[in-house]
């Protein structure tokens, strides 16, 4: 049977792919009501042909569920026929790796029967109405700002906590946001990529705020800043008495998360015997405190983060093979700054009016020789490294030692007073800030090997608080030492 249509001059053309004669009949009247061109066919292979012809249609509308050749299937050949084209998933069944599967072939949304005509029609026009993309160029055009900075509806800012937003502007991490809304709604381990500073934090972040569990509790765990004898009992508590010190029992990060989502950054961090009591808590949601033989039962989402190479991490037994493929439900690579040069206008404004209202500072300009200076400087240290360089310009509010470190590529490192052309008192204060920092951070390492690297212990050594103690050591960067 050939594929039929209903030709409207101008409007877009829908393909709509299903082997039910009745779900077929249902959506071409709902699309024909929209005054959209509808072309249907009963099997994969029909639409198949159908692609092989010009012109190829807006959308496509795809069956999950047909004999002979599925609907991923179909999916597969369509994208590698037509790499842009545009495809919708419809399925009666939520399957969640099915959907993970989906995504990761390049569909742009999947649908659960029966349909709701809104939810389709809202599908259909983001599909058929998306922000326009363009590639960012090689090298950035830095003749003049307005040639830098992403036009207002070529951007977004999604407001995640009162001090973490998503900021995107270019096509990955556009496709990022993309992803994650798709995902959010499927409850499956989600498994976040990249090098240090990319904002995995950020993206987990966003897909639990889009999830069904977005009222509920959101936690991370950084596995590589918790001592590995420790980290069993800040994951899974414990029992009064289970060590020393315990006198009373305490519920761990997973209890505490119940019904929400937690985070597990630098996962590869994790010790090989830990792996292994996660990968059980992964399967069967359920665990036991350290200490105690009572199962303890979580309905908890796993989102974990790390920046190593993971086909490494496991050839040398420092990641467990099975636990890499039950984390890696869905995973999404996190591109670096330097390959998204479009969002650093953006960014710099973002992190500029953040601080300036933190720190209760009128926000500094960046003039087009200081824009000029940030597009080429190929930020390292990502999106971490850019924020604390915004906060540097801003609290010293020296254009000449801003543009100085960043040409120098020292990462926040005071420059050379050689290489400034003017302010040499902001370089001699920007050297005493350095040599500040470098003693706090001295003594909060000698604290943190004193108590054993008991952060509370060591916030009550150095009187301040656990908060304090815990945003000084990402400042710092640091971490227990290595065992043998």
């Amino acid at each position: 049977m050939a594929a039929t249509a209903i030709s409207r001059v101008g409007n877009p053309t829908i393909l709509v792919v299903d082997d039910e004669p009745s779900m077929l009949r249902y959506l071409r009247t709902l699309l024909e009501l929209e005054a959209y061109n509808v072309e249907t066919a009963t099997s994969a292979a029909e639409a198949l042909r159908r692609l092989e012809r010009d012109p190829i249609p807006d959308l496509v509308l795809l069956d999950v569920l047909m004999p002979e050749v599925d609907g991923i299937q179909a999916l597969q050949r369509a994208r590698s026929l037509h790499p842009n084209l545009k495809v919708v998933m419809l399925s009666c069944v939520s399957d969640a790796r099915k959907v993970a599967q989906a995504i990761k072939l390049g569909a742009r949304d999947y649908l659960t029967k029966p349909l709701r005509k809104s939810d389709l029609d809202q599908v259909i026009r983001e599909a058929l109405n998306p922000v326009p993309e363009q590639p960012a160029p090689a090298e950035p055009e830095v003749s003049s700002p307005a040639a830098t900075s992403p036009a207002a509806e070529d951007s977004e800012i999604v407001e995640l906590s009162e001090d973490i937003s998503f900021v995107c502007a270019s096509p990955a991490m556009k496709k990022i946001r993309s992803q994650a809304a798709l995902i959010a709604a499927f409850d499956i381990p989600v498994l976040l990529l990249g090098e240090s500073g990319t904002g995995k934090e950020v993206v987990s972040m966003l897909v639990h705020k889009l999830s069904p569990r977005a009222n509920q509790p959101f936690l991370k765990v950084n596995c590589a800043a918790v001592p590995a004898d420790l980290l069993e009992s800040e994951l899974f508590g414990y029992e009064a008495g289970a060590f020393t010190g315990a006198t009373k029992s305490k519920p761990g990060k997973f209890e505490q998360c119940d019904k929400g989502t937690i985070l597990l950054d630098e996962i590869g961090e994790m010790p090989p015997a830990l792996q292994a009591k996660l990968l059980h808590v992964l399967q069967d949601r359920t665990f036991s405190r350290l200490g105690s033989r009572s199962i303890v039962k979580v309905d908890v989402r796993v989102i974990a983060a790390t920046n190593i190479n993971i086909e490494e991490a496991i050839a040398s037994k420092k990641l467990r093979e099975d636990l890499y493929y039950r984390l890696n439900g869905f995973t999404m690579h996190l591109p670096p700054l330097r390959e998204r040069r479009k969002e650093i206008p953006l960014l710099l404004k973002h992190f500029m009016n953040r601080m300036a209202e933190r720190y209760a500072r009128p926000p500094a300009p960046f003039t087009p020789r200081l824009m000029e200076a940030c597009l080429r400087y190929s930020w390292p240290g990502n999106l971490r490294e850019l924020e604390k360089f915004v906060t540097r310009y801003l609290i010293l509010g020296e254009e000449d030692l801003a543009i100085a470190e960043l040409e120098k590529g020292d990462r926040g490192l005071p420059p050379d007073p050689a290489t400034v052309t003017s302010g040499t008192g902001g370089g001699l204060k920007n050297l005493a800030r350095s040599v500040k920092h470098e003693a706090e951070a001295e003594a909060i390492a000698q604290a943190l090997e004193q108590t054993g690297w008991h952060r509370q212990r060591a916030a009550a050594l150095l009187k301040i608080s656990y908060k304090a103690l815990l945003y000084k050591i990402r400042q710092y960067n640091l971490r227990p030492p290595e065992r043998a």
